[in-house]
């Protein structure tokens, strides 16, 4: 007995000493810049939201929109391969300091603050702001009337200072489509953001918009592109900027996507060419990563359920703190720690394995909860019936206990796997594209949400029958272990 417990705290002490090494940093703290290159890296690393149209979205599965496409002729110009990563706006600057992106191409306003903490390109596009109201909004007729207003605004953007500045209270929304279908709905009284963002948005929408411009601001937005300082990039993507302004490539792709007018698409044309892509981000991403994640998460769980139940405490003890860590941090944030934490430390783990990591960690405190109640659940005679016909502790464990709890540990196991699943829905604020993500993206242009949405929720719904039925299988095997 001794000795098993002995095991049970080594394994748990390594255990431990893995999860205080990718938990116990502080997030997103960027390390020293390197000495500043010669020259652009053979493979520039673009980070773009792929959500924000016209500048960066997909189409038919393809990344395209005009920061795209202005990378790319970038890449043409300077004899370098562009490398589009999607990151979310709210980490996009995060993904730049820990080096996972070297460039920020997706509309990055240029200001002083920003100026003193990145390396910023001239302006290779400027527009002003514009204040959008519900079609049948009378009351707003510009800035000063949104004082007190809500107004639907990235947290992060320009827009969202400028609105701030005249008053109103900022709700936070991850595009301008999307804040465009809460004004619609009336959630919100105003959304203020880039005229070229929303005019597009609203030509897509059409008659169906709901929703006008009523002032055009005076505030600038000079679209800059955004680097690490020291990199030393600037030069030669200004030098790029430069001959675009004097060849016309700036103004061809202008017109290419603020004058040329919408393509509709029906709703069936956009979930059909959109059905296969989400199949394979389901079973590529969120699948595997539900399968990878539980796996290990059953393992590390019934080690920490044996060493929680120990009556060594300087077994329990850790075992206890680890539960109440997992299960008290949420996942999102989990991800964040173990993705931009250990680059403060020169370590940047791939996204996958941040994924699984992150994962592994939060749904192990949850299976190490339920197997240590279906093992207390056993009869103590049971117990002592294995010691009685010679079985040590944990032949004990393996042969009798373990297959009667695991009876009763299947249902609710069952439902901390289909919570998973649902979890890996959070995954692309680390760069993964997921099938939410790829339903994000299909639905940007057009600000088909609700259709898009609804598709995903069906994949989901699948996937989640799938695993009911394999639940189902796994019940009815366990249970021949008790009459």
């Amino acid at each position: 007995m001794k000795t098993i417990t002995s095991r049970i705290a080594a394994v748990w002490l390594a255990i431990m000493l893995v999860a205080a090494t990718v938990v116990g940093g502080a997030p997103a703290v960027a390390a020293a810049p390197q000495s500043p290159p010669a020259a652009l890296p053979a493979t520039l690393k673009v980070g773009t939201e792929g959500v924000y149209s016209p500048f960066s979205y997909k189409e038919n599965g393809e990344l395209t929109g005009f920061d795209v496409d202005v990378m790319r002729a970038i890449g043409r110009e300077l004899g370098v391969k562009i490398q589009f990563v999607v990151v979310p706006w709210d980490s996009m600057f995060d993904a730049l300091r820990a080096g996972r992106i070297d460039v920020i191409a997706n509309q990055v306003s240029y200001n002083a603050e920003r100026a003193g903490l990145y390396d910023l390109s001239k302006p290779y596009v400027e527009s002003t702001g514009v204040v959008v109201v519900a079609e049948d909004n009378d009351d707003i007729k510009g800035l000063k009337d949104i004082r007190g207003k809500r107004a639907a605004e990235n947290i992060t953007s320009n827009w969202a200072d400028v609105a701030r500045k005249n008053g109103a209270k900022i709700v936070g929304v991850n595009s301008a489509d999307i804040a465009l279908k809460a004004l619609k709905q009336g959630r919100v009284d105003t959304v203020v953001n880039d005229k070229l963002a929303i005019s597009y948005a609203i030509k897509n929408l059409g008659s169906n918009a709901g929703v006008k411009i009523v002032q055009e601001t005076d505030d600038k937005s000079r679209a800059v592109l955004a680097a690490r300082k020291g990199t030393g990039y600037m030069p030669q993507l200004n030098r790029a900027i430069a001959t675009f302004e004097k060849n016309g490539t700036t103004k061809n792709l202008y017109d290419k996507y603020f004058s040329a007018e919408a393509k509709p698409q029906s709703d069936w044309d956009l979930v059909a060419s959109n059905a296969w892509p989400m199949a394979v981000a389901a079973i590529k991403v969120t699948l595997s990563l539900t399968a990878i994640a539980f796996g290990l998460g059953l393992v590390v769980g019934l080690g920490i359920a044996l060493a929680r139940m120990s009556s060594n405490r300087a077994v329990s003890g850790p075992a206890r703190l680890y539960i109440s860590l997992m299960r008290g941090i949420p996942v999102l944030v989990l991800l964040f720690l173990v993705f931009f934490g250990p680059s403060q430390f020169g370590v940047n783990l791939p996204s996958y394995l941040a994924a699984v990591i992150a994962l592994t960690l939060n749904v192990s405190a949850y299976c190490a909860e339920t197997i240590r109640a279906a093992i207390q659940s056993i009869p103590g005679g049971q117990w002592e019936a294995g010691r009685t016909v010679g079985m040590d502790y944990r032949t004990t464990l393996r042969r009798v206990i373990i297959p009667q709890a695991a009876r009763s540990a299947v249902p609710p196991l069952s439902n901390t796997l289909i919570e998973l699943l649902k979890s890996t829905s959070l995954v692309s604020v680390i760069l993964l594209t997921d099938l939410l993500l790829v339903a994000q993206q299909a639905a940007a242009p057009s600000g088909r949400f609700f259709t898009m949405y609804l598709f995903a929720a069906l994949y989901y719904w699948l996937m989640v029958v799938l695993l009911t039925a394999i639940q189902n299988r796994v019940e009815a095997r366990v249970s021949r272990f008790v009459s």
